[in-house]
């Protein structure tokens, strides 16, 4: 499947995969607040992601609760990539949603997406991290892991489409200097893989 386009689609005298493989896609990603103009190309990511998308309302509903969400997409150029959600509970972070355009998998998309939220949350006085992920979807487990993300249960049949079980995962004391040498530990290493 191809990238999805920004709404208002390619400038035509920038070509976003050439400069990203000139510079690397890690440094040629750039994450920013999500806004009503990525809706179109958030709602392509999500529907070409998961068999039961968010629609563009829930997105505006979420976008809407500004003192306790918080949105981010990736771009490339005018090309939206990615996107992230973080839902604040008192001193508890919820990743509420991670999804790379297939078109753009394998190349540390999510790694920066979940670096961001990760980074941004103890400003936002959260102290831990949790998420759910499909039990079978082992490349994100291994990204979670990554960042300190534990297994601590399961949701049976959490998945209604699949009846497949999640994985319920923390990552606690995102706050602390530990936590912090842990995420520029995962930076370097994206780094070095341009």
């Amino acid at each position: 499947m191809p990238p999805a386009w920004d709404q208002l689609g390619p400038d035509p005298d920038d070509d976003p995969p050439a400069r990203a493989a000139e510079e690397g896609i890690v440094g040629a990603v750039r994450v920013m607040p999500m806004r009503r103009r990525h809706l179109r190309s958030v709602v392509a990511i999500e529907e070409a992601c998961y068999p039961r998308p968010w629609s563009a309302t829930v997105f505006l509903s979420e976008l809407a609760q500004r003192s306790s969400r918080r949105y981010r997409v990736a771009t490339i150029g005018p090309l939206v990539v990615g996107f992230s959600g973080l839902m604040i509970v008192e001193e508890d972070g919820h990743i509420t949603n991670i999804a790379v355009d297939p078109g753009w998998h394998r190349r540390n998309i999510g790694t920066v997406l979940l670096l961001d939220q990760a980074r941004a949350a103890p400003a936002l006085g959260v102290r831990n991290l949790t998420l759910e992920v499909r039990a079978s979807n082992t490349p994100a487990k291994m990204l979670y892991q990554h960042f300190g993300f534990a297994p601590v249960g399961v949701r049976p049949n959490y998945y209604v489409e699949t009846g497949e079980d999640a994985i319920v995962m923390w990552a606690r004391g995102i706050d602390t200097d530990d936590y912090v040498a842990r995420l520029a530990d995962i930076e370097a290493k994206i780094g070095s893989a341009r």
